[in-house]
């Protein structure tokens, strides 16, 4: 059955609002090891009145070896993109939720620093709760939207580019620690990870605080 593309329908009307909006998705809330990832992607009416990038799906309905492609399609096509991170470590000191809302901090602030005034868009976090505005981003307008990632072209690209940056990322943490098996699993609860945990312990880049032994097979 062939997978219905993103639109911009949500993204235009809410242009007529705002000049610019910004679309938030993360990557690797589920994982067992690595840091957790939030892609943000800017797009304004000059973006929305384009094509959406051919292929740009939800990154979990892209074929990872298209992956790489798809994101550089997306990021051509966005006004700013960026990708923001939080520990491990962060994850035990603080918990997913707060550390989901210190990576879109940190991800904003890259837009900050390359012009993007993100108090003057209207945020499309994909989910149904909001956890940037207890990161301390008040001044903003968030809109919590499920299944955004699936239905907003913004938010498919915020979620592509961001699971390539993460998946990178653990595939360089695969050659520091090859037991594991990150270059496969990417972090996440596969069996194979989790004989290599049984067998090895955890590693730095684990999420201590976590029921690791008891975790559901979430890749």
């Amino acid at each position: 059955m062939a997978v219905a593309e993103p639109r911009l329908t949500l993204e235009r009307r809410l242009l007529r609002e705002r000049p610019i909006v910004i679309a938030c998705d993360e990557v690797g809330r589920g994982a067992l090891a690595g840091p957790v990832a939030v892609g943000v992607a800017v797009v304004d009416a000059a973006r929305a009145r384009k094509r959406v990038p051919t292929g740009l799906r939800d990154s979990k309905l892209v074929p990872e070896l298209r992956r790489a492609e798809v994101a550089g399609r997306a990021a051509e096509w966005v006004l700013h993109s960026a990708v923001g991170w939080a520990s491990s470590a962060e994850i035990d000191d603080i918990g997913i939720m707060r550390a989901l809302g210190l990576a879109t901090a940190r991800a904003l602030a890259d837009l900050r620093a390359h012009g993007v005034v993100p108090e003057e868009a209207i945020v499309i976090l994909d989910g149904n709760y909001d956890y940037i505005t207890p990161a301390g981003e008040r001044g903003l307008t968030v809109q919590p939207v499920i299944k955004a990632d699936r239905d907003c072209a913004s938010a498919a690209a915020a979620s592509v580019i961001a699971k390539v940056a993460r998946d990178t990322l653990m595939v360089g943490l695969h050659d520091e620690l090859p037991h594991y098996n990150w270059a496969s699993n990417k972090g996440y609860a596969s069996p194979d990870h989790r004989e290599a945990i049984r067998e090895h312990g955890l590693s730095p880049h684990h999420r201590a605080s976590w029921s690791i032994g008891d975790a559901p097979t979430l890749f």
